[in-house]
């Protein structure tokens, strides 16, 4: 079995270890959340000195634990597991699964000698319950699918094309890694969108038309990166001659899909206006292994996988991100012109386009255009395909190959 370290949010737990807060790890299921507790957390916290009785593990997905769904039960579990005065840590897997466990994660902020952990798989226990419930006291930490680099930190003697190749199929799930061929691979994602994901949506949300929602899926895979709203989701539904449903159902499923994590909506930014455009947005996949194995692994379009993938590293990497618009004027007529992604952090700001090549001089004037019309002076950067060494255009735009830009944490500031 190949183990990913996952350094950066062992970091990011240590950082937060007593902070007198719920440690909330949140993300879509089977991103390697549990694994972060036990091994990686719970291996840190042994080798720095803490005793094996005072480290109070659960996993509420284990039938042998089914009772502790009931919060009483797991309450007098923690209760009657805690030994003496000393700090204990608790570790709970999917509490999400525990019928009021906003009440059971109060009482434990009430006790100074306990440290809490805890996993959880869909946003709405995160937005809605803790944050009212716990105000202020509940610490999100985002676990995301592997990225590229720790993808390809499992590789030895493999060529980067080849491990780049891997990862646009077959995405980041931590377990593809122990699948060896491509038949193993594909069957892998297949079952977990539709057994694990698919399913959880249908019966946490009680949906009886799960023909329509597959359907949304399918929409939503097949124009990753393509601007689109419930209603033009709707629009194309009724042009397929289905008709049984309404926009408010479009706008339900979309907000079940984004809840389980599955996938994430970007917004449209004007530029110049320097304001939210409220329709259209984006949507990309959570991992494009997943997105590729919910259309058969039929429609490879790289650019837009390519452009996903920059997405989700943005995010891992701790940005806002945006779709950008800058309008400009061409004749007597108004033209908006997008760039694929605007991403602060704190006073930080980089605009990127995404692009396969700029082997030609129109495809160069095309890419750089929107950058060009933007008229501030934070950083622009192309991120292509081909393996280049960086370089910067007339413009002091930065051109940078994706494989350098993916493997090297900061190449936003190169």
């Amino acid at each position: 079995m190949k183990i990913i370290e996952r350094k950066d949010y062992l970091d990011k737990l240590i950082a937060r270890k007593e902070n007198g807060m719920i440690k909330i790890l949140t993300g879509i299921r089977r991103c390697g959340k549990s694994f972060m507790l036990d091994p990686i957390f719970k291996n840190y916290l042994l080798e720095s000195g803490v005793e094996e009785n005072h480290i109070i593990k659960i996993d509420l997905d284990e039938i042998e634990n089914e009772k502790y769904l009931n919060p009483h039960e797991l309450n007098n579990y923690i209760k009657n597991n805690i030994v003496d005065n000393k700090m204990h840590y608790i570790l709970i897997d999917e509490i999400q699964k525990v019928e009021n466990f906003e009440a059971v994660l109060n009482g434990f902020l009430h006790h100074r000698n306990l440290d809490v952990y805890v996993t959880g798989s869909n946003s709405k226990f995160l937005s809605s319950d803790v944050i009212t419930e716990f105000r202020g006291r509940g610490d999100e930490i985002r676990i995301f699918p592997l990225s590229f680099s720790e993808f390809s930190s499992a590789f030895n003697k493999e060529s980067k094309e080849s491990i780049w190749n891997e990862y646009v199929t077959y995405g980041g799930m931590p377990l593809i890694l122990n699948q060896k061929t491509d038949e193993q691979k594909s069957n892998y994602l297949t079952n977990l969108f539709e057994l694990t994901y698919k399913k959880d949506i249908i019966e946490r949300n009680h949906i009886h038309k799960d023909n329509i929602l597959d359907s949304l899926i399918n929409i939503l895979s097949s124009s990753i990166g393509s601007l689109t709203n419930p209603q033009k989701i709707y629009n194309t539904f009724l042009s397929n001659g289905i008709t049984d449903l309404s926009k408010n159902t479009i706008i339900s499923y979309l907000e079940y899909l984004l809840d389980s994590f599955l996938i994430e909506k970007v917004e449209r930014y004007d530029v110049k206006g320097k304001k939210y455009i409220q329709s259209p947005q984006k949507y990309y996949f959570a991992d494009v292994g997943l997105r590729n194995a919910k259309l058969n692994f039929r429609q490879q379009e790289e650019n837009h996988i390519m452009e996903n993938i920059i997405y989700n590293e943005l995010i891992i990497r701790g940005y806002n991100v945006d779709v950008g618009v800058v309008e400009i004027r061409d004749g007597q007529k108004r033209k908006q012109l997008e760039v694929d992604f605007i991403c602060n952090q704190g006073n930080k700001r980089y605009y990127i386009q995404v692009a396969l090549h700029l082997d030609t001089k129109e495809k160069a004037i095309q890419e750089t255009r929107p950058l060009n019309n933007i008229g501030d002076s934070f950083k622009k950067i192309i991120v292509v395909k081909d393996n280049i060494k960086l370089w910067r255009n007339e413009d002091g735009i930065v051109i940078i190959g994706i494989q350098e830009f993916l493997l090297n944490k900061n190449s936003l500031d190169l």
